[in-house]
């Protein structure tokens, strides 16, 4: 995030009476941009350059559409093909909801506080601080928180083809280290626009490609269950949640805007987009491919450059906007950490962190196999206590001193009793799938030969 610019003197002066990770960010961050006007800013704080409403949306609706969308599929498998897309469609609106909420407690807490922005950490630590609970107040500090191989020239299905191994596909994650670790180092929001801006491109042009196959061709719908049994329904939380999970781009987003108070409207808008990306997707797949569902739609396509080009085109959407999802932990490690040190080494213990956090990404994706019962795992651990069961107790904390209905009350704790419910199941189902599951292909990657 980032500060207004005043004097050095007026800094020297702030910092003296900071605490020391308060301090380092506001040194680490006293020459970026920040957007002022902000409904959550401070009066007296003059306008500095940030970003447009059009590239805070190409960055909110970039946030949201990662691979999770492509095993939107299978969640919708594993919860029935009437009740997958109501369930994404009502998940939909308690995310964009509660990413509201998160909105709305920052600016709270920064009018009280007379603070020019908060993050994710920030707002839930003050409102630990705000609770009536004297044993959540003294454990406030809790709120900091984070985190083509194989391709014919034939797109007909009635061919024979036989699987030879190349080379292992753990090479070639290992070969976008370098790539990866050069994304990193950009830490401008305005330049990432330019990255999120190709990788919404990409990602569309492979949507349209997946869409016109998936809607060629339809079976009887009536063979799927309308509603699957409750013991796969765990999965689908989790898979769902965590392409939801966007909501640690939220405040960061706002912070950097010109205008922050079109951000709400911006937010529904955008959310708006991916829910119904997210629905429609994931039922046409469902629809076409029925029990045969892949954890990855991609897999499902066949083995041909159109088709097999959609890989391409996500990898190189995932890989232009990688820094983007880079940057909300690295913006809630690396000056926590630097406060720790000196001056001299603040910035070669940034570039290490920043070093060993890809690295760290790059070694699971290399180790872990099953990519559907991961996703399923992530979101029920993380994304569900981040954008349903965090929010709605956050606006308790912040608002309940000032007066709240009863109904709102009640609907911050079914939303978060929903999240936890979803957090427990889903995190035991996922964890349980993942230790049974020992099978693997025989071949990690391959090459296709007609015949």
């Amino acid at each position: 995030m980032s500060v207004t610019k005043s004097t050095e003197g007026a800094v020297a002066v702030k910092l003296d009476l900071m605490s020391p990770p308060e301090s380092a960010k506001k040194l680490e961050n006293k020459d970026s941009t920040f957007l002022d006007e902000s409904p959550s800013e401070s009066p007296g704080l003059k306008k500095t350059k940030g970003i447009t409403v059009i590239q805070a949306l190409i960055h909110l609706v970039k946030g949201n559409m990662g691979t999770g969308i492509l095993g939107l599929s299978l969640a919708v498998k594993n919860a029935g093909i009437l009740m997958g897309p109501l369930s994404l469609l009502v998940m939909g609106l308690i995310a964009c909801h509660c990413m509201h909420i998160l909105v709305r407690c920052a600016q709270r807490f920064c009018k009280r506080l007379n603070k020019p922005f908060m993050d994710y950490g920030d707002t839930v630590m003050h409102g630990l601080e705000a609770s009536p609970s004297a044993w959540l107040q003294n454990h406030a500090h809790w709120g900091v928180v984070e985190a083509v191989n194989s391709t014919t020239n034939n797109c007909h299905s009635n061919e024979t083809v036989m699987l030879t191994p190349t080379m292992d596909s753990r090479l070639y994650m290992l070969s976008f280290l370098p790539f990866l670790v050069l994304l990193v180092l950009i830490r401008n929001l305005r330049i990432l626009t330019i990255f999120s801006m190709l990788a919404n491109i990409s990602m569309l042009v492979s949507l349209v490609i997946i869409t016109q196959y998936i809607t060629q061709e339809i079976p009887d719908p009536s063979r799927l269950p309308l509603v699957a049994s409750w013991k796969t329904y765990p999965l689908f939380f989790g898979t769902a949640i965590f392409s939801f999970e966007s909501i640690g781009v939220v405040l960061p987003l706002e912070n950097k805007m010109k205008n922050a108070r079109h951000f709400p409207a911006i937010l529904s808008l955008g959310m708006s987009i991916v829910t119904s990306l997210y629905i429609s997707i994931g039922t046409l797949g469902y629809l076409r491919f029925g029990d045969d569902i892949k954890a990855s739609i991609s897999l499902n396509l066949p083995n041909c450059w159109l088709y097999q080009s959609v890989k391409l085109l996500y990898i190189a959407g995932i890989l232009c906007t990688y820094a983007l999802q880079f940057y909300v932990p690295a913006e809630i490690i690396i000056p926590f950490a630097i406060s720790r040190v000196s001056t001299r080494w603040a910035l070669p213990l940034d570039l290490s962190i920043r070093l060993a956090m890809v690295c760290l990404t790059c070694l699971l994706a290399v180790l872990i196999p099953r990519l559907d019962l991961v996703i399923s795992l992530v979101g029920s651990v993380s994304s569900s206590a981040l954008a349903l069961i965090i929010p709605p107790l956050l606006e308790v904390s912040t608002f309940y001193s000032e007066g709240m209905s009863p109904l709102t009350i009640f609907k911050d704790a079914l939303i978060s009793i929903l999240g936890f419910v979803g957090f427990v199941v889903g995190t035991y189902q996922a964890l349980d799938e993942l230790l049974k599951s020992g099978d693997s292909p025989l071949f990690s990657n391959s090459t296709t030969f007609l015949q």
